[in-house]
């Protein structure tokens, strides 16, 4: 497994789990949940937002949150 911030655009993966205690509640909202498929839409540089596509819900992750997101690449 690895951090969703090693990601590249174009990239697809499935969440395998979430390293926050406190997960922001709009990213479960938007269907950011271990077992679902996500793919990478954007990136704004190395330190910025991840942009990416999780069932139909396009959501913006900053690189910290990104990092305790892991993911196995599909």
């Amino acid at each position: 497994m690895i951090g969703l911030n090693t990601l590249k655009k174009g990239d697809r993966a499935i969440i395998k789990d979430i390293l926050i205690d406190q997960v922001p509640l709009a990213l479960l909202e938007m269907g950011c949940l271990p077992g679902n498929e996500l793919l990478i839409l954007g990136l704004a540089s190395k330190k910025g937002p991840i942009y990416l596509k999780v069932d139909q819900s396009h959501i913006s992750i900053d690189i910290i949150t990104a990092s305790k997101v892991l993911v196995e690449l599909k």
